[in-house]
């Protein structure tokens, strides 16, 4: 990853996404809930599976890139890098965190 300095539980976000389903999964607090793709995956066992699922078809990477507050909110711009269609693409992580760990995330183009 770039030397960009983010908050501990997004940076614990990006360093689980690399590992495993259940790392990433572990980065939520227990009701959380995941956009992407049009899909909402809500809770830490919908969220492993989405990682899962996302990880085999699409075989990517993420690197972050920027970061600003927004509405109380932390949005990451990332370059995303894969097996689909467009690969490289930049897309925004939309990060809600809550007592240390992530509420909820939006990922947008």
């Amino acid at each position: 990853m770039s030397t960009l300095t983010l908050p501990d539980p997004i940076s614990a976000y990006f360093v689980a996404d690399a590992q495993s389903a259940e790392a990433l999964a572990r980065c939520f607090i227990p009701q959380a809930s995941v956009k992407d793709e049009g899909h909402t995956h809500t809770g830490r066992r919908a969220i492993q599976e989405w990682k899962a699922a996302a990880a085999a078809r699409y075989g990517y990477k993420v690197e972050p890139f920027a970061l600003h507050q927004e509405e109380g909110f932390q949005i990451v711009r990332t370059r995303v890098a894969g097996n689909f269609p467009g690969s490289p693409a930049d897309l925004q992580y939309r990060f809600r965190l809550e007592r240390g760990l992530i509420a909820s995330l939006e990922i947008t183009a």
